[in-house]
């Protein structure tokens, strides 16, 4: 019974889903939309950094409050990604992909409606059911959807929406903020989300029927390697976080720089996020580079920490501080999500992808607020070098000889 039920799961996952007997679709518009999703799934987090130094001048708000507003939403998602996980395993992947960008809209309409710090943290606690669903969701869409061979280059292309949303949030709506204010910059990009759940729901091919659940649920066979890239991103996502609320913010109190050009650094870090996702996500494609990568990556990472607390004195070095961010620490994420699913089990893809996904929130839920009591106790400084201590230690918990395991 046990075997059947496996051999059931398993053509669950591996077959291209049908929908009225064709296959899924599997062609550049399903990659667009699913970079589309991940990008409006984490959009709040990068308006919040972007539009962080006029939230502070109209509402008064300290650091610590800007940070808890991160908290607030990444604490939700942290919660419920493993729920989130079984639900897509449970219902599919189509379905929760047009709730989480729904959700999504319905989150940022709220924040652009705030009015005060009580109602944004509200707002943006709610925004963390649709990051709940958007790595299980659309790793369960691609690993039904594409061959083995493309799904390292389409997982760098989907991951690299998060990086999308980072410079959408840090150039057109910060310019669209300077000209009708921040409230209908947010309101925009809610529109515009729920137009995406549209496309989704028309796009998207209908979900499987659900194999009858008899018989134990399937288990991870490389369940060691999903814990350490748990720890490992709740590292991570820790700098990550940090990175991507104070840094428009750190530009303008300690560099000088105007709202419109800190934002812009959100937009830098977001640009070379995307190009570094795509490539080091292809690249861990390959026979036995995956396993290496997430520790190179969180190396290279601490040295962009390190070149953040440097512009401290040199100005300038922010700008190839906040490309050394995107090009390692952001894509070191994405990586982590291709061993996700070369690992994964049959039938347990997407709780796999939660139970990493809720480390990462969990690291952007503690990092900000830490970030910020630190700063406003000592300073920018000591707070970039706390990133590098974070970055540091996801790199001793990627190491290579922790994360090879060999299957079979």
């Amino acid at each position: 019974m046990v075997k059947q039920t496996t051999r059931r799961a398993e053509a669950h996952v591996a077959a291209p889903a049908r929908s009225n007997g064709r296959p899924a679709r599997s062609g550049p518009s399903v990659i667009v939309l699913l970079t589309c999703a991940m990008a409006f799934s984490m959009m709040q987090l990068f308006l919040l950094g972007a539009l962080g130094p006029r939230l502070v001048g109209e509402w008064g708000i300290s650091r610590t409050v800007l940070g808890l507003t991160t908290t607030a939403g990444f604490g939700i998602a942290a919660m419920l990604s493993p729920v989130a996980g079984r639900l897509v395993d449970r219902v599919g992947p189509r379905r929760c992909l047009v709730a989480l960008l729904l959700m999504a809209a319905v989150a940022l309409a709220l924040i652009g409606a705030a009015p005060g710090p009580a109602g944004l943290l509200i707002a943006v606690a709610l925004g963390g059911l649709p990051q709940a669903l958007a790595n299980p969701a659309t790793n369960k869409i691609i690993l039904a959807g594409f061959p083995p061979e493309r799904r390292g280059s389409v997982t760098g292309f989907k991951q690299s929406g998060v990086q999308v949303g980072a410079f959408v949030a840090g150039l057109p709506l910060s310019l669209l903020a300077a000209g009708v204010g921040w409230r209908g910059a947010v309101w925009a990009a809610a529109g515009t989300a729920a137009g995406a759940a549209v496309w989704a729901a028309r796009a998207l091919p209908a979900d499987p029927a659900a194999a009858a659940a008899t018989g134990p649920r399937p288990v991870s066979a490389s369940r060691g390697v999903v814990w350490r890239l748990a720890a490992f991103s709740l590292l991570l996502g820790c700098g990550i976080a940090s990175v991507n609320t104070y840094l428009a913010l750190f530009g303008t109190q300690r560099l000088g720089l105007g709202p419109t050009t800190a934002a812009a650094l959100l937009a830098t870090l977001g640009v070379a996020g995307i190009g570094g996702r795509v490539a080091w996500s292809r690249a861990a494609g390959r026979p036995g580079r995956a396993e290496v990568l997430p520790a190179l990556l969180a190396a290279g990472a601490v040295g962009a920490a390190l070149l953040l607390a440097a512009s401290l004195p040199v100005h300038m070095v922010v700008w190839p501080a906040a490309v050394a961010v995107g090009v390692f620490a952001v894509s070191a994420n994405a990586v982590s999500m291709v061993l996700v699913m070369q690992r994964a089990a049959p039938g347990t893809a997407g709780a796999d992808s939660a139970l990493v996904s809720a480390g990462f929130f969990a690291g952007f839920a503690l990092g900000p607020p830490l970030f910020g009591v630190l700063v406003s106790a000592t300073g920018y400084g000591p707070g970039w070098l706390l990133v590098a201590g974070e970055f540091a230690g996801a790199a001793m918990t990627a190491l290579p000889r922790l994360l090879r395991q060999r299957q079979g």
